[in-house]
């Protein structure tokens, strides 16, 4: 059975390597204070943690001090009760995305959870999340050490190498020369992960897939980063998938009234602007990468639709409504 004493420094043990973890340098006289005990306690607490395996340094200075090193092994971890869970809910989603992360966040997941306090798995085993392979990369698979890969390059700003494998193509042969490009950002978006990065031969960004590129060793030279157009990696990257090449905007927006509740709108107006004009009126304004794209969306709601503007969203309709004769065996206008 352990005794008093042995407890309490076992808690004194937990709440100095808790302190080490969220601060990078520790004056010693400072841990002494937060922990309510002598300098030397600390340094013989100190020396219990790096027994068991924590690489704790020495920090030279008027003050002196300590700092939680990385190791070459990986030590116990210490994480309060959020963060346990915040990190089993974190698992659980990339558990499920189909990538190439998925397996090994499984068995990190359930690694975790064997460790955790009984209060604590019960609080993750009723966590309902799924994660719902949705958008353009829904089912696509990355190597796990493709992303390590393109992570390492983006750290280092090397640059990559790589034969891109264009889609249709079975075979998966690429006809074309291997590509360069200065990596800038690792993005996952929509079930899939992207690679941002400038290509220099054609001066100008790019997105690529990341499961369609195969990576070439070694690495290019070293380059000097580049400011990403607006500074804001997200809002770029949801502009060049709308079709933008400035602002994140759809290039093509219009104005229409549906004769349909705004509830019954609302949810279905992918980001678009609602507002009620009546009981069963709606002023819906959406846009979209093309007239005849946004047109197509409009129609998807059983209802009469009066279009406010502009032209081109009139003769998108338009000609949405003979194609849709043609396909249905009638004569065109």
């Amino acid at each position: 059975m352990p005794t008093a004493s042995s407890t309490g420094t076992s808690s004194r043990l937990l709440r100095l390597l808790s302190l080490l973890q969220v601060r990078r340098d520790w004056p010693g006289e400072l841990l002494a204070r937060r922990l309510g005990v002598s300098g030397r306690t600390v340094r013989r607490d100190v020396d219990r943690l790096r027994e068991l395996g924590y690489p704790v340094e020495a920090v030279r200075g008027p003050e002196g001090g300590y700092r939680l090193e990385a190791g070459a092994e990986l030590p116990p971890l210490l994480f309060d009760d959020e963060q346990a869970v915040a990190l089993a809910a974190a698992l659980r989603i990339a558990a499920g995305t189909g990538e190439g992360i998925a397996e090994g966040a499984a068995r990190a997941l359930a690694t975790l959870r064997r460790v955790l306090p009984s209060r604590l798995r019960r609080r993750v085993d009723a966590l309902e999340l799924t994660a719902v392979e949705a958008g353009p990369g829904a089912g696509r698979r990355v190597d796990a050490g493709v992303l390590l890969a393109l992570g390492a390059a983006v750290r280092s700003a090397e640059e990559v190498r790589f034969d891109y494998v264009p889609p249709g193509r079975p075979d998966g042969a690429d006809p074309r020369p291997p590509r360069r490009t200065h990596p800038h950002h690792l993005v996952f978006r929509g079930g899939g992960w992207y690679l941002v990065g400038w290509d220099p031969e054609r001066a100008d960004w790019r997105i690529y897939r990341a499961d369609r590129m195969a990576l070439r060793t070694p690495n290019g030279p070293r380059f000097d980063r580049r400011r990403l157009p607006g500074g804001d990696v997200a809002a770029f990257v949801s502009s060049r998938f709308k079709g933008s090449g400035g602002e994140d905007a759809w290039p093509c927006r219009g104005e229409v009234i549906l004769d349909l509740p705004a509830a019954q709108v609302a949810p279905f107006a992918d980001g678009g602007l609602v507002e009620e004009v009546g009981p069963d009126r709606t002023r819906l304004v959406a846009g979209s990468w093309s007239w005849a794209a946004l047109a197509a969306a409009l129609a998807r709601f059983d209802a009469e639709i009066e279009v406010v503007g502009p032209a081109p969203l009139r003769e998108a309709f338009a000609e949405l409504s003979r194609r849709a004769r043609r396909a249905a065996g009638g004569a065109a206008d």
